[in-house]
């Protein structure tokens, strides 16, 4: 039996939101404990049913991410980027972007008021190659098109027998990135839910070590509240990757110019172009 409530009508998933709650309740002051930062880990997440579907109906993913040493041959799709033989996925995501969902969310995680994604930035199917890595990292903070602050990641694995030699383990790190603190493989219909800031420090460094023919596959969701912080110098606008103690993890020189210029211009004018930029990305 799965753990999140579910039930299907011709090819529409439905959450039953009351059972959510309840299950969220139950799991919600652990959730707030756990350490480096609030997160839990949900085995058999989904009906088989749904897991096996979406890995049916995972894309093939062309574009693979090359630009920085800290994230390479990982690619995404968006929900709506697939093609219209998937139309049952992209209903599975929307489902994950309904009222009952989000109820749940809230309850687990004490944050009231979450708003999902409409645009799945950098969310929707993930995979990641052979020898591909995700250095150690805090995500973006603020949703640009929305102006919203983000709050809470849902990840949902879909890798089959996966073996623990190959790697491809989220790893938590402690806030002064001195300690790994959790290590939680990628394992088929594993759900992974924690609170997401300037310090929740994670991500899969190492190069893995799969079969050429094996990927490591997810789904990814991403949830907001509202802010004003779309307008403040301290603005993380893109992934802010950190070199883990004693390993041999390049700088982020990206995050690094950025932090120098913020620090270089004044915040009046700071603001300002801050300000010009969101304009005339809206």
């Amino acid at each position: 039996m799965s753990f999140l409530p579910l039930s299907q009508q011709g090819d529409h998933v439905f959450i039953k939101e009351e059972q959510a709650r309840e299950k969220a309740k139950a799991l919600s002051q652990a959730y707030k404990a756990a350490e480096p930062f609030a997160h839990c880990v949900i085995d058999n997440f989904l009906p088989e049913e749904i897991t096996e579907r979406l890995l049916k109906e995972f894309p093939v993913i062309t574009d693979r991410e090359m630009k920085r040493s800290q994230e390479i041959f990982k690619g995404l799709c968006l929900p709506d980027q697939l093609p219209q033989s998937a139309a049952w996925a992209r209903g599975v995501f929307y489902s994950f972007n309904s009222l009952p969902f989000i109820a749940f969310l809230e309850e687990l995680t004490g944050i009231k008021g979450l708003i999902p994604d409409p645009y799945f930035m950098g969310g929707g199917f993930h995979e990641t190659l052979s020898g591909g890595r995700l250095g150690i990292h805090a995500d973006f903070n603020i949703h640009q098109k929305l102006r919203l602050r983000r709050r809470i990641n849902v990840l949902v694995y879909l890798n089959h027998d996966w073996k623990p030699e190959w790697g491809g383990e989220l790893e938590l790190w402690t806030k002064d990135m001195k300690t790994k603190a959790k290590s939680v493989a990628p394992l088929f219909n594993r759900c992974v839910i924690f609170d997401t800031d300037d310090t929740s420090w994670h991500g899969h460094p190492d190069p893995m070590t799969c079969p050429l023919d094996r990927s490591r596959k997810s789904i990814a969701l991403y949830y907001y509240t509202a802010s004003d912080a779309i307008f403040s110098e301290n603005k993380v606008d893109t992934t802010n990757f950190r070199v883990r103690s004693g390993s041999g993890d390049k700088t982020d020189l990206v995050m690094r110019s950025k932090y120098f210029l913020r620090d270089l211009i004044p915040p009046v004018l700071l603001r300002g172009m801050l300000w010009i930029k969101a304009a005339l990305k809206s």
